[in-house]
């Protein structure tokens, strides 16, 4: 049975994106009779040879080395971590842990249902979410707004199921929009996690690169990361990319729209 109405079906057509169904289980294995199989002859084995001795540094298995753990020396990170809404808020609008208070006019703190079950998380904030304090405003936030129309979800309107919240990983916009320090990511850190935990969403969907590495820890390419589930703290996450990035790169619309889809098969599935 489609999951989608006609309006929205017509909408996903016009757009040139396939409508998204669930997919049918897998057909069982096929029963096997045991009583009829037989052990295949044991081929004759070459005579042991001694072997060779080894290092240690052999015969351990190689770790992909990781990221280390952010410095919190002042214990600000548990301060926040016991905040609630009203607390949080007031504490990222007079935040001035790093120097993206200088320049900025408003915090961007976040938009939507408390209590949604999906999360969105992008980036930091451009010329139009500084100027209204509001994530995804402009082309990019009505190109976002379009795609959760079509899976039937707002970022204001309709019960939880139906709703996103909307934060940045970053809530103050870098000059000139440039790319977030390391130590800008690492101080605004601790309000997008509290967020989530207040939200506890069902899933969550990173848009853009520092999203995905601020939440996965990762620095591989958003095309190698998509298209597949992963996990922040026992939450279903899905990897795409950033509206903003889709206005200049038209080809892989498509691609955004399937990783939503991924994202609902994922939610549809706890």
């Amino acid at each position: 049975m489609s999951l989608w109405d006609a309006r929205q079906t017509a909408m996903l057509k016009a757009m040139g994106l396939r409508v998204w169904a669930p997919s049918p289980p897998a057909p069982l294995d096929a029963e096997i009779d045991v009583a009829t199989m037989q052990a295949p002859e044991p081929a004759p084995q070459p005579a042991p040879r001694r072997a060779a001795p080894v290092s240690v540094a052999e015969v351990l298995p190689q770790v992909a080395p990781q990221p280390a753990p952010r410095e919190d020396a002042d214990g600000r990170s548990a301060t926040i971590a016991a905040m609630d809404w009203p607390a949080l808020r007031e504490s990222v609008a007079a935040c001035r842990a790093c120097g993206l208070c200088e320049s900025r006019k408003n915090t961007v703190f976040g938009v939507g249902n408390e209590q949604a079950h999906w999360m969105i998380v992008g980036e930091a904030p451009g010329e139009n979410e500084d100027l209204q304090g509001e994530p995804f405003v402009g082309q990019a936030g009505k190109l976002l707004d379009n795609m959760l129309l079509a899976l039937g979800l707002s970022r204001g309107e309709g019960p939880p199921e139906q709703q996103v919240y909307i934060a940045n990983t970053l809530k103050c916009r870098p000059p000139r929009n440039r790319n977030p320090e390391p130590d800008e990511l690492a101080r605004c850190e601790p309000y997008l996690d509290r967020q989530i935990a207040l939200v506890k969403p069902r899933v969550i969907l990173a848009m853009g690169r520092f999203a995905v590495q601020s939440l996965l820890r990762s620095s591989e390419p958003i095309g190698r990361l998509r298209g597949r589930v992963h996990q922040y703290q026992g939450v279903p996450l899905v990897v795409t990319y950033h509206p903003a990035y889709l206005l200049r790169n038209l080809p892989d619309k498509a691609r955004a729209w399937e990783d939503l889809c991924l994202a609902r098969e994922a939610m549809a599935s706890r």
